[in-house]
């Protein structure tokens, strides 16, 4: 029977767990893509040479990575700063006004659906097992899912933006000078297309959504580059 209860639980597995990781990795992938592209498309637009199309993308790559890695970390640190916070001060509540915490997790399992008496009882049993846990989890909306992790989202958008800049990189390296803009626009296309599918199929939304979604945009700010790189008019020889 136990077996079976956890050949069950194996089975039984939702996409939420993979939140934290995901749009880390999705969102740097995607912005990998598009605003290295996005820079190879503004320069390409101004330049006849392919030396000033490789560094800026080279350039925006490295940056690029580094900003996401550093962005994210200090995002999600401050996040997790405020739930430690959160939970250094509902500890100090525990210890100094127990009874009061007590009323106030029955409350919120009433809210929920549950009888007065009933959820009394859970409240009680639940902080014998683990008080703070319970606060944390039913009160605060802490728990391992959601709870910030730092290190491992910098390091996923890091590895991930490194992965997307990668493609328009060797766009930049191999296609036709005279033709680069419409190389680096077409596979793009590509590339975020089979961003956007795998992050539906990872995450379990809907793929059409997903890939027009990001195709669309991704457009928008290619468009957005190169008519820059036109409205300067600088020959970048």
């Amino acid at each position: 029977m136990k077996n079976n209860r956890n050949a069950l639980m194996e089975l039984e597995k939702h996409y939420v767990n993979r939140s934290g990781w995901l749009r880390a990795a999705v969102l740097g992938a995607n912005d990998g893509i598009l605003s290295t592209t996005s820079l190879a498309i503004g320069v390409a637009a101004a330049s006849t040479t392919r030396e000033p199309i490789i560094l800026a993308t080279l350039a925006g790559l490295v940056a690029g990575a580094l900003s996401m890695a550093a962005g994210e970390y200090v995002s999600v640190s401050s996040q997790s700063d405020v739930e430690t916070a959160d939970l250094i001060r509902e500890k100090k509540e525990l210890e100094t006004m127990p009874e009061v915490e007590l009323h106030e997790l029955a409350k919120i399992y009433e809210r929920r659906g549950l009888t007065p008496e009933l959820a009394k009882e859970v409240a009680v049993q639940l902080t014998e097992h683990d008080a703070l846990e319970a606060h944390a989890r039913d009160e605060l909306g802490i728990n391992e899912i959601t709870q910030a992790r730092p290190l491992l989202a910098a390091g996923a958008s890091a590895a991930s933006f490194i992965v997307g800049g990668m493609l328009p990189f060797l766009i930049a390296l191999f296609a036709p000078v005279n033709n680069m803009i419409w190389f680096q626009y077409g596979f793009s296309m590509v590339f975020l297309a089979v961003s956007g599918f795998v992050a539906a199929s990872v995450g379990g939304s809907d793929i059409i959504k997903s890939v027009l979604r990001i195709c669309i945009w991704g457009t928008f700010a290619m468009l957005m580059s190169a008519f820059v790189g036109y409205l300067f008019g600088v020959n970048v020889a």
